[in-house]
């Protein structure tokens, strides 16, 4: 799944996102034409129909098996309803000609997808493990779960927010950093503004971040210790990417590696939200001090 989704990156900045102009089949064929702009959106479509069948041979597993569905089965049941949608928004992404916010919904609905599926693993390993781990988990640093939710959150929004900008051809509306046009406040209309709502949520993100790593380095937990720092080092990053994205002028593998670090952003701060909420909150550590 992550990889279609920097799969679909490609698609879009190389301008092959209408080379098949019919759904399902391309240009009337299954296998069709040799050709790179053809066969960029092919491979795309032939990578998310490997998805759906691996997605709908995992959801076949929990179903039916009665514990797995107990635990797993709501989950599941998003993750089809979400690969429906997310099938019907890359059939009308073609239908519609690329409209961009179709486009935006299609990556919307991928990074849900791509979360869900991240989710399913991360409960079934903490079932799978059990009562296999070797120590508790440290208490819970006070308030740092819905700092990690509202990290996800922006995560999230930014990433879509950058799909539109690019769908929208508001890539390069701004050219230059870290000004726009010169200015340093231009006018919040049209293609400028949607890219300087993505440039300043990025910093929003880096500033939140900040505050997590800070907290973070509070915890006993050496995963969630150095979590928020890698968050806020994949955020600079991510920042840096999107300034050369600017400065070379939007190259195909740039873009894909700016959305796969989006991505990978995404993957991280989710897993470390399970990591925080799964420990034990700081004052019920403290009562059990106390009884025992």
């Amino acid at each position: 799944m992550f990889g279609l989704i920097v799969l679909g990156s490609i698609v879009r900045t190389t301008g092959s996102g209408l080379a098949c102009p019919d759904w399902p089949l391309c240009q009337g064929r299954l296998i069709p034409p040799l050709q790179f702009n053809v066969l960029i959106e092919w491979l795309h479509r032939l990578v998310a129909l490997l998805v759906s069948l691996m997605l709908a041979a995992t959801v076949g597993v929990i179903f039916f098996a009665r514990e797995l569905r107990a635990r797993l089965g709501a989950l599941a049941g998003l993750a089809i309803g979400l690969l429906a949608v997310q099938i019907l928004l890359g059939a009308l992404t073609v239908w519609k000609l690329l409209d961009p916010s179709v486009v935006g919904g299609h990556l919307a609905a991928a990074l849900l997808l791509f979360s869900t599926l991240l989710s399913i693993t991360l409960v079934a390993g903490g079932e799978a493990a059990g009562d296999e781990a070797e120590e508790p988990l440290a208490p819970r640093p006070d308030g740092l779960l819905p700092l990690m939710l509202l990290t996800c959150a922006l995560i999230y929004l930014q990433a879509v927010l950058g799909g539109v900008v690019s769908a929208s051809q508001a890539s390069l509306a701004c050219p230059d950093w870290p000004t726009c046009n010169g200015e340093w406040f231009p006018p919040l209309e049209g293609l400028v503004g949607l890219q300087m709502a993505h440039r300043w949520g990025a910093y929003l993100l880096a500033g939140l971040l900040l505050v997590v790593g800070f907290r973070s380095r509070g915890s006993a937990d050496p995963v969630v210790a150095h979590a928020g720092s890698l968050l806020l080092g994949l955020t600079l990053g991510q920042i840096v990417l999107g300034v050369s994205n600017v400065v070379l002028g939007i190259r195909p593998w740039l873009s894909a590696v700016h959305l796969a670090n989006a991505a990978g952003m995404l993957a991280v701060a989710i897993a470390t939200t399970f990591r925080v909420a799964s420990m034990p909150a700081r004052r019920t550590a403290l009562s059990a001090a106390v009884a025992s």
